[in-house]
């Protein structure tokens, strides 16, 4: 074998070689990245129900319900994330965080299961009077509850009254 054949031969393997981990490393990042849906984007393409996402939205008026827990168990809360045009139902066990409440923005990671529930693993709310997430403002934008061009986002005070449309879909 020429030394000019045995040059290729090793770049060809060092090529295969670096091809593979960089295929490998991309899968394992695909199965580990967290999405981020709103309920509209939900409701248009439902996820699979293995593959672990965020939701966000507004936390829905009068869709906080709390389960009282037995002893030495968790805490169970229902309640419902809209971005005004969709809602979608959430259970989460465990303590909330101190700014969650009806009406403010929130962002959820878990699964949605296959009877129509998103089960949170976590739940963030916002951080104060001022700060809306990214990904909730962009869902007001999307639902049309608010233009950039038009001024600041509504006021917290007044996302609680931001109710889905109600359609024959269940939503």
């Amino acid at each position: 074998m020429t030394r000019k054949r045995r040059r290729l031969w090793i770049l060809l393997l060092c090529a295969i070689g670096v091809g593979s981990a960089t295929a490998l490393t991309l899968t394992a990042f695909q199965d580990n990245i967290v999405f981020f849906r709103s309920p509209s984007d939900i409701m248009a393409e439902r996820p699979a129900p293995e593959r672990s996402f965020r939701l966000g939205g507004l936390v829905e008026a009068g869709s906080v319900q709390r389960e009282e827990a037995a002893a030495g168990a968790r805490p169970t809360v229902r309640f419902r994330v809209t971005d005004g045009a969709h809602a979608i139902p959430v259970t989460y066990q465990g303590v909330l965080p101190d700014l969650f409440r009806e009406g403010q923005g929130v962002v959820t990671a878990g699964r949605f299961g296959l009877d129509g529930m998103f089960r949170a693993t976590e739940v963030l709310a916002r951080h104060d009077e001022t700060y809306m997430p990214p990904e909730v403002a962009d869902a007001l934008k999307r639902a049309g509850h608010w233009q950039p061009e038009q001024g600041t986002p509504p006021p917290a005070a007044t996302w609680n009254t931001l109710q889905p449309a109600r359609t024959g879909s269940g939503s």
